[in-house]
């Protein structure tokens, strides 16, 4: 019986050509975008899921409170860790960690040792590794890490380090060229879904001996890169252990910091709360993983609507098979199997399609979302029951009706060709679904030239200071290299391509920001919020362009002597005139940082777009310069770029040469927004090319359905104009009906997107006209050639073929 159906299934697919291939070429499309959501929804989803103690294991972070309300920290106090220790003895286990850079040499017995700049280089406690699994290939927590001068290494570090990891075990390796550390542990390579990208990772009491030994017991200042880590034990719930750590803070913190307090953050929410952070820098919010998961939804149901549409189209010219079909004794049944089987091998083929589709549009997904993400079916049996679910749900949803309809046909009246395309599944239902898929085509097109204008305004709106062929070199800042600046200045000056030199700690806009309370004005309470201060030279203010709307720059010095603060500084303290602000006395750290305001400049923004801006203070400090900040003339990279490269190499040659381009850095800002308006843009793109394929077929049934109507049309006077408006005014309708539906919705939808961002575009009617007049000239475009074609045929051979 089977063999019968398949038999008679593939005879009616190769009978309809087109409509197969339309059909097939829509599935295969939904299909492959749908799995390829799949995979990058499935890989965000797995982050540090391979830790046994995952679903005990928790951060301890930091809640600020202030005038601004409530902000998230990952960071905390580096006495936090052996705070717990002593205060919670039934807290099983606490690990302290801590990320830094730095540049790591290597000598493997050549004359020239090799040097490698690394930004993940951890200070971690034994008790990290007992906490969170880490396969080692050679030695262990205690003994790899129980010395101050030890170092353990990842096999792909060790490799780079010395060709093999094996030899790397006893070697020495020396960190920023002053402290060597012994080479006696090798992990395995970190898992690509994992937020702690290890590399190198250096006993946590090493930073006794550090610069930053003297804020190991500081309780106020929180450091980046400082995390801490517990296991909950079965029976202490979050919410009373929160409560513990706010007494805690209080216990611990001078009465002034009291009000900020220490909250736990679930080992399995790291990847996905982005008010927090990620040793990786990479969060995925669940809101995204449920807008990608409804995409691809959206994208199978516009595939299947289009598959029912043409089906249910096609069931006037089968109306004769399905009669002759029951009078030779074929059952309802008999017949809805036999539908579904031609519906089933469509599917087959598309899915068969659709994987080899994914598997080559793969490398490029990855490259765009930065992922490592395969197609392996053999790795990850789930793939595979997910494409078999996924054809089965696709059977069902686009082959039930159909089938039901079709075989539900009278067998007289379908003898008697008196089957109507009103009665084959009616005429108002295909109406319907045709609204369906384009309400969903323009919720994705809104959304997309939404999100697209939002990154254009990103890039292209005011920062408050000039960004534009801004080089930043980093700089070490040790005491003897920082002796060089008055050389260094005084040679790039020497380059007449070269404009401005400053040296700070780092750029305007940058994600190396410090910030602090202070008191002003003698006042004997700190600010209840924290300033962003900028360390620089007298020379920051002209390189960035920035303006003073009072006072002046401070005078050259070494140490502070004289502060410059920002517009919203003034306004958090209440200042209406900013020149009532110059003398006034600004106190950081009870008296370590004293000096008075001499200048106020225009607001700049010191973060990311998504937030507000925030209160400065610049002021000179060159111990903790790290940044050499370049203005170039535009366009004189390739002549200034190898001189700078010269000049440091014969100026610091113990230290590895970098630079960065300060809007392009400024541009990383935006990356995972970049990367969702390039998603939206492909699948938007192929939410309306599925739309239209099955406009197509409509079209191409409808000219053939009322090939009479239109001869006897032409031959009465009707213009090849008159022909076209006919057979596409409806869809027209349609697909106005589609935008006047989905509207609102994506209004909804896009209105709460763009609350996460503090500077946002408006939601203006011009975003709505251009995606619905995008989406009726694509439609018209889809439906023209068949239109055009029906239009130009011959009234004469149209009625004699009738």
């Amino acid at each position: 019986m089977f063999k019968n159906y398949f038999k008679t299934a593939f005879r009616n697919l190769k009978r309809n050509k087109t409509y197969a291939f339309i059909n097939t070429l829509g599935l295969t499309v939904g299909i492959a975008s749908c799995l390829l959501l799949f995979l990058v929804i499935r890989f965000e989803s797995s982050f540090d899921n391979f830790h046994p103690k995952k679903n005990s294991i928790y951060r301890v972070g930091t809640e600020f409170h202030n005038q601004d309300g409530i902000s998230y920290s990952e960071n905390v106090s580096f006495p936090v860790a052996g705070g717990i220790r002593i205060d919670f003895p039934q807290i099983p286990e606490v690990a302290a960690i801590f990320n830094s850079g730095g540049q790591i040499t290597v000598n493997n017995g050549n004359t020239q040792s090799n040097k490698f700049v690394e930004d993940n280089i951890y200070y971690a406690e034994p008790t990290f590794f007992s906490m969170f699994h880490f396969e080692w290939l050679n030695g262990t927590p205690t003994t790899s890490l129980k010395n101050p001068n030890n170092a353990v290494l990842t096999q792909a570090t060790a490799e780079k380090y010395f060709g093999n990891w094996k030899d790397a075990l006893g070697k020495t390796i020396v960190l920023n060229n002053k402290t060597p550390y012994t080479v006696t542990g090798i992990l395995k390579n970190v898992p690509v879904n994992s937020d702690f990208p290890l590399k190198v990772v250096i006993p946590y009491t090493a930073l006794a001996n550090s610069r930053i030994k003297n804020n190991l017991t500081d309780w106020v200042s929180t450091f980046g890169g400082a995390g801490t880590f517990i296991v909950l034990p079965p029976g202490l719930s979050v919410q009373k252990f929160n409560a513990d750590l706010r007494r805690f803070a209080t216990k611990h913190k001078p009465a002034e910091y009291a009000k900020d307090s220490y909250i736990l953050q679930p080992l399995t929410e790291i990847h996905y709360d982005d008010r927090f952070g990620t040793f990786s820098g990479h969060t995925f919010s669940h809101s995204l993983i449920t807008a990608l998961s409804l995409i691809g939804i959206f994208l199978i149901v516009i595939a299947c609507v289009n598959f029912i549409n043409l089906a249910t189209a096609q069931a006037v010219n089968r109306s004769k098979e399905v009669g002759v079909r029951k009078v030779l004794g074929s059952n309802r049944k008999q017949l809805a199997l036999q539908f579904l089987m031609e519906t089933a091998i469509i599917v087959c083929a598309a899915s068969g399609m659709a994987i080899l589709i994914a598997e080559a549009v793969l490398p490029f997904l990855n490259k765009l979302l930065e992922t490592q993400i395969h197609l392996n079916f053999i790795e990850s049996p789930s793939l595979a029951v997910f494409v078999i679910i996924t054809a089965i749900i696709v059977t069902l949803l686009s082959g039930s009706y159909p089938a039901v309809i079709l075989s539900g046909f009278n067998p007289i009246t379908a003898l008697k060709s008196r089957i109507s395309s009103e009665m084959a599944g009616g005429v108002s239902l295909r109406r319907g679904l045709v609204v369906l898929q384009f309400a969903i085509a323009h919720i994705l097109i809104i959304g997309m030239i939404l999100v697209v204008s939002q990154m254009n305004f990103f890039k292209n709106a005011s920062l408050g200071f000039d960004k534009a062929a801004i080089i930043n070199v980093p700089l070490i800042n040790d005491s003897v290299n920082l002796t060089k600046l008055d050389f260094v200045r005084d040679r790039l000056k020497s380059n007449p391509d070269i404009q401005r030199v400053s040296f700070s700690y780092g750029s305007p806009s940058a994600d190396n920001n410090w910030s602090s309370d202070f008191k002003y004005d003698h006042s004997a309470k700190t600010t209840d919020f924290s300033a962003n201060l900028k360390w620089a030279d007298p020379d920051y203010f002209k390189t960035f362009d920035l303006k003073f709307v009072a006072g002046r720059p401070y005078s050259a010095s070494d140490t502070v002597r004289e502060f410059v603060v920002n517009e919203t500084l003034l306004k958090k303290l209440g200042v209406r005139n900013p020149q009532d602000a110059i003398g006034k006395e600004i106190n950081f750290w009870d008296g370590s940082r004293v000096a008075n305001i001499v200048g106020v400049v225009r607001d700049f923004n010191v973060n990311s777009l998504r937030r507000p801006l925030a209160p400065v203070v610049l002021s000179t400090w060159k111990r903790v310069y790290q940044t050499i900040n370049i203005k170039i003339k535009p366009g004189t990279e390739k002549t200034v770029l190898p001189f700078i490269e010269k000049l440091w190499t014969t100026t610091y040659p113990d230290y590895v040469y970098d630079y960065h381009f300060l809007d392009e850095t400024i541009e990383n800002f935006y990356k995972q927004e970049d990367q969702l308006a390039q998603l939206y843009k492909i699948f938007a793109g192929i939410a309306i090319f599925i739309s239209c394929l099955g406009l197509y077929g409509l079209v191409s049934f409808m000219a053939v359905q009322r090939t009479k109507e239109v001869g006897i049309r032409k031959v009465l006077g009707a213009s090849v104009r008159n022909i076209i408006y006919l057979l596409s005014k409806e869809f027209t309708l349609l697909i106005i009906l589609a935008f006047i539906i989905s509207a609102p919705i994506a209004y909804y939808i896009m209105h709460e997107w763009l609350k996460n961002y503090a500077y946002q575009i408006p939601l203006s009617a011009s975003i709505f006209l251009l995606a619905i007049g995008s989406s009726i000239l694509i439609a018209w475009i889809t439906v023209a050639h068949r239109a055009i074609q029906a239009a130009l045929a011959n009234p004469v051979t149209s009625l004699r073929s009738e």
